[in-house]
């Protein structure tokens, strides 16, 4: 048996530890991590549906006429399948985020296989929808995850800014991380000249959880109250909510 030597062996290992963990990028298989309009905003939520606080959730969205995709967790859409079935009845988009969540870099193909065909099965069970858009939790892909997740008929949606609302932290800190998107649409609205609209960066995919991935009845209070103070202030800016088909139908109109 030929000996790899050590140097390639590290740089396979660093490639692969960067298709696996990097949210751009595109090893094992495509992905789409941002929007196609630094005016458009996709507004994400993972591991729900949530009974404690996917209901709050929909009703900040409705007062902000503001639509989100959610990527659900397969055995809380099939515990709490009136509240999936709620969500997308109020126009949101349902994605799926796994059976379980498990790492899937540790998963082997049969058992990735299985965990997004059951969170499928879960999410048309209670709404009778097939979901587009898939997840991977904690943002972790390995070689065989993209050609399992195609022939399922799902695209793999990451994201340009994770602020981290899965940490016990204050309200005033989440507020803080997520900066970003703002800061990002005021550089697009001092962009003046043809030119450098031309050369105007793409929009964010932000991701946020309404849910804890280990238990139903997650607090995710501060996330609702972070939402609270920016759903406005975005809007006031000009932002555009879209969810995850509209961001394929806007790019196709680019």
């Amino acid at each position: 048996m030929t000996a790899i030597p050590s140097g390639l062996a590290a740089g396979i290992a660093g490639l692969t530890a960067y298709g696996a963990v990097n949210a751009r990028a595109q090893l094992f298989g495509p992905t789409v991590s941002d929007t196609p309009s630094p005016k458009l905003l996709a507004l994400t939520f993972d591991d729900g549906p949530n009974p404690a606080i996917t209901p709050k959730l929909l009703d900040l969205l409705a007062k902000h006429n503001a639509k989100a995709t959610f990527f659900l967790v397969g055995k809380f859409a099939g515990q709490c399948s009136a509240l999936a079935k709620e969500t997308a009845a109020r126009g949101h988009l349902l994605g799926n985020h796994t059976q379980t969540h498990p790492n899937l870099f540790f998963c082997g193909p049969d058992e990735t296989r299985e965990e997004l065909q059951r969170c499928n099965e879960a999410i048309h069970n209670a709404t009778w929808e097939q979901p587009r858009w898939f997840r991977p939790p904690y943002g972790f892909r390995s070689p065989w995850l993209g050609e399992i997740a195609h022939r399922l008929g799902l695209t793999t949606a990451m994201w340009s800014l994770m602020p981290g609302d899965w940490r016990v932290k204050p309200t005033e800190w989440l507020i803080d991380r997520m900066k970003p998107i703002a800061n990002h649409a005021q550089q697009s609205l001092q962009t003046k000249s043809a030119a450098s609209r031309s050369a105007a960066p793409a929009g964010d995919v932000l991701c946020l959880h309404d849910g804890y991935h280990g238990a139903l009845n997650g607090d995710r209070s501060a996330t609702l109250a972070a939402l609270a103070y920016w759903l406005p202030r975005w809007r006031d800016l000009g932002l555009q909510f879209v969810t995850m088909n509209e961001i394929s139908r806007k790019a196709v109109e680019a």
